[in-house]
């Protein structure tokens, strides 16, 4: 089996080496010349464009910043959709709107191609483990065809539905992501203020009823969880410009079917904020700079 894996960042990469560490033929495409050197030194077969990636593929894996880059990819002038045959697999893990996905798979379905949504939560922890839970969109044949491949990247493997209701699932987990990595921030920033040791602290939220992902997998209070990126400068995580994105498309969402999300719409203007400061390039986490005095807030 031949697979097209296209987009190789902090995300991406890591999944396309899992792809690899299993004995898969990955051939790649990223427009980062850092990404395609990790790419290269973990054995992938480093192409020149998407679709030249793509030219014998069996499967493509498409892990992207949003829905222009995605809609480029798939049916743009130099579009996959051209150069692959009848019956090949499309997994298109980037986070975008369900529309955008439910477009491509009708022209998809007319070339006789497969495809599904499968938008992924777990972070770059999970995905560099292996161990990311992948949100489904598909008819039930595509997405037994897709699991073996998604297998190597991940250990929980959700059926949400038909196309696009992988990604409706993925915005509704980020927003609550987002909101509650606020509401960890705040609650250890507070406790550091009044004195308590943060690991005490963190102790106490992660046995009882404080506890999230945000808390214990992920604590933005650096030297809480282990690999987590508030230990390594909030870098190479889960950029606060993805999560501003994710959260916008939330809101796009809700206002179509005029659905109130008052705490989303909050702390999308916390992470907008964050990103108009210049910190867009950092981990989410790192919303907790926000709260913390000028001296420590480097």
């Amino acid at each position: 089996m031949n697979i097209a894996f296209i987009g190789l960042g902090n995300m991406g990469g890591k999944m396309a080496h899992n792809l690899l560490k299993a004995g898969l033929n990955v051939s790649g495409f990223d427009l980062s010349e850092i990404a395609i050197e990790h790419f290269a030194k973990a054995g992938g077969v480093v192409c020149e464009s998407p679709q030249a990636a793509a030219k014998n593929a069996d499967v493509v894996i498409t892990m992207l910043p949003a829905a222009k880059h995605v809609k480029d990819v798939y049916l743009g002038e130099n579009g996959v959709f051209e150069v692959l045959k009848a019956g090949s697999l499309c997994i298109d893990s980037s986070t975008i709107d369900p529309q955008t996905i439910k477009d491509l798979a009708a022209v998809a379905e007319a070339k006789g191609i497969k495809i599904c949504d499968a938008p992924v939560s777990g972070g770059t922890i999970g995905a560099g483990a292996g161990t990311l839970t992948f949100m489904v969109g598909a008819a039930a044949q595509t997405f037994q065809d897709a699991q073996p491949i998604l297998s190597h990247m991940g250990k929980n493997l959700v059926h949400c539905g038909e196309v696009g209701a992988g990604q409706i699932a993925k915005i509704c987990n980020n927003m609550i992501l987002g909101i509650s990595m606020i509401a960890v921030a705040e609650g250890m920033a507070l406790g550091a203020k009044l004195g308590i040791d943060t690991k005490a602290l963190a102790g106490v939220i992660n046995t009882s009823s404080g506890r999230c992902w945000s808390s214990e997998v992920c604590n933005p209070w650096p030297g809480i969880s282990e690999n987590a990126p508030a230990g390594r400068g909030y870098t190479d995580g889960f950029a606060t410009g993805l999560m501003l994105k994710d959260m916008g498309l939330a809101i796009e969402a809700a206002a179509q079917v005029k659905q109130p999300i008052l705490m989303g719409g909050l702390a999308e203007q916390m992470y907008q904020q964050r990103c108009l400061q210049g910190h867009a390039g950092l981990d989410f986490s790192s919303i907790i700079q926000q709260y913390l005095a000028p001296e420590n807030n480097e």
